[in-house]
């Protein structure tokens, strides 16, 4: 549900899979095979999965930053 339908403002939750905790940072990455160099896609991580989501990406070339994740 979302805030339009009455349930209060959305909370951005982790990208790992199964995970429902509250986002903290954002993963900034892209495939330089699909994406333009200045073009960043975005995964959220919480606490716990902000390193494992970072190695993942990390290990096929496609992190670009990992910044502090504000709402």
């Amino acid at each position: 549900m979302t805030a339009a339908e009455g349930e209060g403002p959305e909370v951005a939750v982790c990208s790992a899979k199964g995970c429902q905790a509250p986002a903290t940072w954002q993963l900034l990455w892209n495939n330089p095979k699909l994406h333009t160099p200045d073009r960043r896609k975005v995964w959220l991580a919480c606490d716990d999965h902000r390193e494992s989501l970072s190695d993942f990406l990390g290990a096929r070339g496609f992190l670009k930053d990992v910044v502090a994740h504000g709402g």
